[in-house]
């Protein structure tokens, strides 16, 4: 069976890798719009209705508008935007949250794509909340450091220019407002009451993020160490084929003591580390910010909801 596919917003980074990884797949047909035309909201209105599955890849607004043309009952609409990730009428797009988001996905017709700084840190931070070693009151800090290619076109053609301007070329913070549009997500789905103090780090590479999660024992549930926090996550996600929780402070992970940001790249791989010491522990997850944290993360959940194998097309 083929089923019909349309990316509104095609030409942006989610969208050109939603395309390459669909470009693999025999059951799928991809529905283009002409170039002349993609601004022509009646033909963006009929292609929308016409497809299985709609992936938006626009700004929010935009996003928003789109989403309100879909009056086909049949068509599933999977946002890539900030727009619906907290929308109540709206699945957030994490098969691995919880048990029973499989089945959420797969009935609903509105499913929002989380955010790659949020996936990586409700996926550390979720099970331990769900497992009372972390209070849903804590007050958590989370730092990211991620590739250039989540900031869109503009700043990849900064980091692409020739030469490199200087203020490029070490790890530059934003964010610093401590208004990142990936907050309320983080604190929604990790079912948190306080929002977390985030700094996100754009750097040097095109793909790649780790977020780390700093945790003081004595701010924990009583007796909670390293090898406790270890094992909680690795019983969560001990039947999941695209989350990883690798071996507790996994010094075969490092290189001369450093670690690597970028070794999940081009997967739909998410890695889960815990690096313990006497009084605390720094919870660490890696991943590619284009593939579980955008493209893959969208093409997992469309699987999902077509009733396919969620890993078809994607590298484990």
């Amino acid at each position: 069976m083929s089923y019909l596919v349309y990316v509104d917003g095609q030409e942006g980074t989610t969208g050109l890798q939603i395309h390459e990884l669909l470009a693999r797949r025999r059951d799928i047909e991809v529905l283009r719009i002409a170039p002349e035309l993609r601004k022509d909201d009646a033909e963006r209105k009929r292609l929308l209705n016409q497809a299985d599955t709609v992936f938006l890849c626009l700004p929010d607004p935009a996003a928003r508008e789109a989403a309100s043309w879909v009056t086909n009952a049949r068509t599933c609409v999977i946002d890539a935007s900030t727009a619906h990730r907290v929308d109540p009428e709206w699945v957030f797009g994490l098969p691995e949250l919880a048990p029973g988001q499989r089945d959420g996905l797969r009935r609903s017709k509105r499913i929002s794509n989380p955010g790659c700084h949020s996936t990586a840190f409700i996926l550390l931070v979720r099970p331990l909340v769900d497992a009372g070693l972390v209070a849903p009151g804590a007050r958590l800090s989370a730092t990211s450091i991620t590739g250039f290619s989540g900031g869109g076109r503009k700043l990849i053609e900064r980091y692409k220019a020739d030469p490199l301007p200087t203020s490029l070329a070490s790890p530059r913070p934003y964010g610093l407002s401590l208004a990142h549009k990936h907050v309320p997500e983080m604190t929604r789905w990790a079912r948190l009451e306080n929002r977390p103090v985030f700094m996100p780090i754009v750097s040097n590479f095109y793909n790649g993020l780790a977020v780390s999660v700093p945790l003081h024992f004595i701010d924990l549930a009583a007796g909670t160490d390293g090898a406790r926090l270890h094992r909680v996550l690795q019983e969560r996600y001990a039947d999941e084929r695209f989350i990883k929780t690798m071996p507790l402070s996994d010094v075969d992970a490092l290189d001369s003591g450093y670690f690597d940001v970028q070794a999940c790249n081009d997967t739909n791989r998410c890695e889960l580390f815990v690096f313990a010491g006497e009084a605390g522990a720094i919870l660490l997850a890696r991943l590619d910010n284009l593939g579980k944290g955008a493209s893959g993360a969208a093409v997992q959940s469309m699987n999902l909801h077509l009733g396919l194998d969620e890993g078809l097309g994607l590298v484990a």
